[in-house]
């Protein structure tokens, strides 16, 4: 990761329905996960003060660990490049991590005795909505992350975790 900083930041769209942007590759080296983190920090710090953003401390928190987790996975199990985007879309942001390996991840059977490998559960249930897709070269995720304490979405039944029944 050459600038964890998000230089990047676009507004895109219109005013009443604008998202903010930034991008980041993610290169192979060890710093990869905390520069991460500390780019999605900035990136939210940035959008709160900036453009008045609604941000929780509980947000920045589960923003932080789905980019840990995401970026962790990408990093130990596709070889090559990866890429990290970031999108805020009213009190919400996506957390989409693209690597070169087109294996879909599928999340474990619950194991209280596992010891590690529970990354994608731990994305799941703190996520409003989650999605993997192969692209055309590798695979994408995407999480979707509330910003705010009471994350709540018109029509939808909330499931314990975080989850919403329509995003799953």
């Amino acid at each position: 990761m050459r600038d964890p900083e998000p230089t990047g930041m676009q507004r895109a769209g219109a005013a009443e329905s604008a998202v903010l942007r930034t991008s980041v590759a993610l290169d192979g080296d060890g710093t990869a996960i905390a520069d991460a983190r500390h780019m999605a920090a900035a990136f939210l710090t940035r959008a709160q003060s900036e453009y008045g953003v609604p941000l929780s401390q509980r947000g920045m928190d589960l923003t932080q660990l789905v980019v840990s987790e995401l970026v962790t996975n990408a990093r130990k199990y596709a070889p090559g490049p990866a890429r990290m985007d970031l999108s805020i879309d009213g009190d919400a942001v996506e957390v989409a991590v693209w690597d070169s390996d087109p294996v879909l991840p599928v999340a474990r059977a619950a194991d209280a005795g596992r010891v590690g490998q529970h990354g994608l559960e731990i994305v799941m249930a703190v996520s409003q909505g989650f999605s993997a897709q192969r692209e055309e070269v590798g695979k994408r995720i995407t999480a979707r992350i509330s910003l705010v304490d009471e994350p709540h979405t018109a029509g939808t039944e909330r499931r314990p975790g975080g989850q919403d029944r329509s995003s799953l």
